[in-house]
């Protein structure tokens, strides 16, 4: 049982660290802790600094950022927001979900906005760990192009991260719509 898991854990890593981001019309950022003072966490900024990377290579068009509000009352997606602005992306270039509060939630936001603008292609931009459950759920919310991108980003939470995402990837996998 124990060779399963990790048999399983090290193909869901592997799985993500090996997908390629491609062009897209709309690049989906999840989002993560926001600090005491209202700055994003080193790990929400590495996400941010990919998604900008993605902008600035015409790699993607859109910056469709998604978080909750935290019980502290700061909002993930507008914190995003602010971060990208600082950088020089256009306000017109960036979409704010306030009520991506977890990546189901993300997935159908993103997906909605994709169908009512005509954009088919999308890029995740996320932890290594977590590009294939996001990956999933686009593509169970109807968006059939979906690659993945993660910013070289480590913490030792990871290793649980990566293990915690096995039964919710069995989750996204059979939950209905």
């Amino acid at each position: 049982m124990l060779a399963a898991v990790l048999l399983a854990a090290a193909a869901l890593a592997t799985t993500g660290l090996l997908t390629h981001a491609r062009p897209a019309d709309v690049a989906i950022v999840l989002g993560n802790t926001v600090l005491p003072g209202g700055q994003p966490s080193p790990r929400l900024a590495a996400r941010l600094d990919r998604a900008h990377d993605c902008y600035a290579a015409k790699q993607c068009r859109i910056l469709f950022v998604s978080g909750g509000v935290d019980p502290a009352g700061a909002d993930e997606a507008t914190v995003m927001r602010g971060y990208l602005l600082a950088r020089g992306v256009p306000n017109d270039r960036i979409v704010t979900d306030s009520a991506g509060n977890n990546s189901w939630a993300t997935a159908r936001h993103a997906s909605d906005y994709m169908r009512e603008h005509g954009y088919t292609r999308a890029l995740v931009v996320t932890q290594y760990f977590h590009v294939p459950r996001t990956m999933l759920a686009l593509r169970r919310h109807g968006v059939a192009d979906v690659s993945g991108g993660y910013p070289r980003f480590f913490e030792w939470r990871d290793i649980y991260s990566t293990f915690r995402e096995l039964p919710a990837m069995a989750w996204y996998a059979l939950r209905p719509l």
